[in-house]
């Protein structure tokens, strides 16, 4: 019988382990949840703990249904967040997530830096990635900043908690704005000059694939395994989702769909020059080599299911909400209750209902609600491919199953969905990560073609929500106010998408 391998996928409010075979088959895969706390406006956190018990749980659930033990284990995570941890690895505060805007003045710190520091980031500044969020603790929690040994990512702690051993990886590390993308390393200048010590960092290991340790026995008794297990380095969720549903060639693109939304777009190698001031994310992808650019929306369907719990309704009843055809005066919905990143950069970005007369009901403000979720990945969208070279999206994630949802994207977005049928993509990613680093194999599984039929968009519904869209970036340029150059963004910079929505 064919070896089988876990991955173990750490999400903003659940975590997935993903038993998987050496082809690139999933066997058996389950979940644990866990609540994500907003103990003042704009904060995010969860404590880590909650992670390692959802992950036992999880793992032991589809060990079980899968009916053998794995023979290496991979690991993804979400992006851009800090765990403080003690010495052992003990979180000592809860972890701070990407979602958390409480950032803000530490990215004015960013804009203060000298611009050849800023440039060798490669990404824009958001005050959710670790780089901005380690200088807060700095300032605000100095106590457990100074107490603290390690900053880690997500899925760097999780890791270090099963193998005893601290280290990242480049798709993770790049995504921290601590990491020169030229010199592939922490940026030791950078952090220097913000103040922070260089050595709270773990080592860099070279790539996702990297054997990162095994599986001690105390934590193999957690979680129901046998001791010995090797371990992959991992790699960041985006992309280790990119590696599970075979989106590696450039000139492809992913729409994915979820807590948040990203568009991804595989590169065969870093730009050369590289963007000054960017809107959308250069980062290392889980491949042996190669990059991405990802367009990053945090209003997706985190956004959806607040829009739901204050309206009293289900997800279907939401979803119905898509088959009513748009008219011209509808309602619009502004869906940055987190504010936004692609290509705003705009943590003060909030949401509003606008355009509300005495016709329109309930149904019609859950609509414009899945309208303004759709307008903001079209911003993300013209960000990343401005000339619209691209005529065909790949489409996964848990938040875009609905039929009448899926063709409301199609048609604001204007491109094709073609749907990808991987479940648990990041998940199978990480697994495939595991079997790499083990030796089990020494290549990843090849793509297979979609069978799917794709949304392509209605002449007659993307030409009225192309005027729609146009209204709706008015709307959120009056909601900024006079301000609207994007965070992060010199006025005047040749930025795709700034123009267009600003304009």
């Amino acid at each position: 019988m064919s070896p089988t391998v876990l991955g173990i996928d750490l999400g903003t409010s659940s975590v997935k382990a993903v038993v998987a075979r050496l082809d690139g088959t999933v066997v058996a895969q389950a979940r644990g949840d866990y609540p994500v706390s907003n103990p003042q406006p704009g904060w995010s956190e969860t404590p880590a703990s909650d992670w390692l018990d959802a992950s036992a749980a999880a793992v032991r659930t589809a060990v079980a249904q899968a009916g053998s033990q794995p023979a290496a284990i991979g690991l993804s995570g979400q992006m851009h967040g800090v765990v403080l941890a003690a010495e052992n690895g003990r979180a000592v505060r809860p972890a701070m997530l990407w979602s958390d805007s409480r950032a803000v003045d530490q990215i004015d710190e960013y804009n203060h830096l000298p611009e050849r520091l800023l440039a060798r980031l490669a990404n824009p500044l958001s005050p959710g990635m670790a780089g901005p969020l380690l200088a807060w603790l700095a300032v605000h929690d100095t106590a457990m900043y100074r107490s603290a040994r390690w900053a880690l990512q997500p899925k760097d702690w999780l890791r270090a908690q099963l193998t005893g051993r601290f280290a990242t990886e480049p798709s993770d590390a790049s995504a921290t704005l601590l990491y020169d993308v030229v010199g592939e390393a922490w940026d030791a200048e950078l952090l220097g000059a913000l103040g922070l010590d260089a050595g709270k960092l773990p080592p860099i290991l070279d790539r996702s694939v990297e054997p990162a340790g095994a599986l001690t026995a105390e934590a193999a008794a957690r979680l129901g395994l046998r001791p010995g297990v090797p371990i992959a380095a991992g790699a960041a969720d985006t992309a280790a989702a990119a590696l599970g549903s075979q989106l590696t060639e450039p000139g492809t693109m992913q729409l994915t769909v979820g807590t948040g939304a990203q568009l991804v777009m595989p590169v065969a190698e870093r730009p050369d020059p590289l963007p000054t001031r960017p809107v959308t994310h250069l980062y290392r992808a889980a491949t042996d080599t190669g990059w991405y650019r990802m367009g990053a929306v945090l209003n997706g369907g985190l956004t959806l299911d607040w829009v739901r719990r204050a309206l009293g309704a289900s997800w279907p009843e939401l979803y119905a909400a898509a088959v009513v055809a748009p008219q011209a005066d509808d309602p619009y919905f502004l869906p940055h209750l987190n504010g936004e990143r692609t290509p705003y950069l705009d943590p003060a970005l909030r949401g509003a209902w606008t355009g509300l007369g005495p016709r329109h009901d309930r149904t019609h403000l859950l609509r414009a609600a899945l309208e303004g979720v759709a307008f903001a990945i079209r911003d993300a969208l013209d960000s990343l491919d401005p000339t619209g070279q691209i005529a065909h999206l790949r489409l996964a994630g848990g938040g875009t199953t609905d039929p009448a949802w899926r063709q409301m994207l199609a048609d604001i977005l204007g491109r094709v969905l073609v749907p990808v049928d991987v479940p648990a993509a990041s998940g199978l990613g990480a697994a495939l990560l595991g079997a790499r680093a083990a030796g089990l194999t020494d290549r990843f599984p090849p793509g297979r073609a979609s069978t799917a039929s794709g949304n392509g968009p209605r002449s007659h519904r993307h030409d009225l929500y192309h005027e729609r869209h146009a209204a709706f970036r008015r709307k959120v340029r009056a909601l900024r106010g006079s301000d609207s150059t994007p965070v992060g963004a010199y006025a005047g910079s040749a930025i795709h998408g700034a123009a267009s929505v600003n304009g």
